[in-house]
């Protein structure tokens, strides 16, 4: 990847001699193998196992985790925040490893849409949940930065599935909870 960077810089009329540039291809390379590092991650890595037993049938909530992704289009970032729901069936799925499939599917090329399917149907198939709500709302820069330059647009997607998608009761459940709907 370091000589890759290398020719886009000097693409853009760079001289890679001058101080500022010497190590830039290097830092590149390194910065986008950290970016895109979901491409080496699985899932069965990151749950690692971690569903514990619980009688609780009632929903599960994590709000406002961070995501930072690169939009497949342009390789511009995207950043938002994913609010993730779901109703255990035996089973509940450590805190912490909702937040880290997250980021196994966003440090990959993606559009919005998809990250926020994919999140949804892994958790929903990792958990045997009776329904998972997922709903992403970020800013990208590929619009915000070139293009039409609008700096305030927020995207938002969401995907529900089983009971959130079925059931409205539950799905304005879960828009209450986050505060989404009045």
């Amino acid at each position: 990847m370091k000589e890759h960077w290398a020719a886009i810089i000097e693409g853009m009329g760079e001289d890679l001699a001058r101080p500022g540039l010497k190590d830039t291809p290097e830092r590149a390379a390194k910065a986008y193998q950290f970016l895109t590092r979901g491409y080496h991650q699985s899932v069965d890595e990151v749950v690692n196992e971690a569903l514990f037993p619980s009688d609780s049938s009632e929903m599960v909530v994590v709000q406002d985790i961070e995501l930072y992704s690169l939009c497949e289009h342009h390789i511009l970032p995207f950043i938002g925040k994913c609010h993730v729901g779901y109703i255990p069936t035996g089973k509940v799925l450590g805190l912490s490893k909702i937040a880290r499939i997250v980021d196994v599917f966003a440090r990959r090329l993606q559009i919005q849409e998809s990250l926020t399917t994919e999140i949804a149907e892994t958790i929903m198939a990792v958990t045997d949940a009776a329904g998972v709500g997922v709903i992403i709302e970020a800013k990208h820069m590929c619009m915000m930065m070139r293009g039409v330059e609008k700096q305030n647009s927020v995207m938002k997607t969401s995907s529900m599935l089983g009971s959130f998608r079925e059931d409205l009761k539950t799905r304005d459940e879960f828009l209450g909870l986050l505060r989404l709907r009045q």
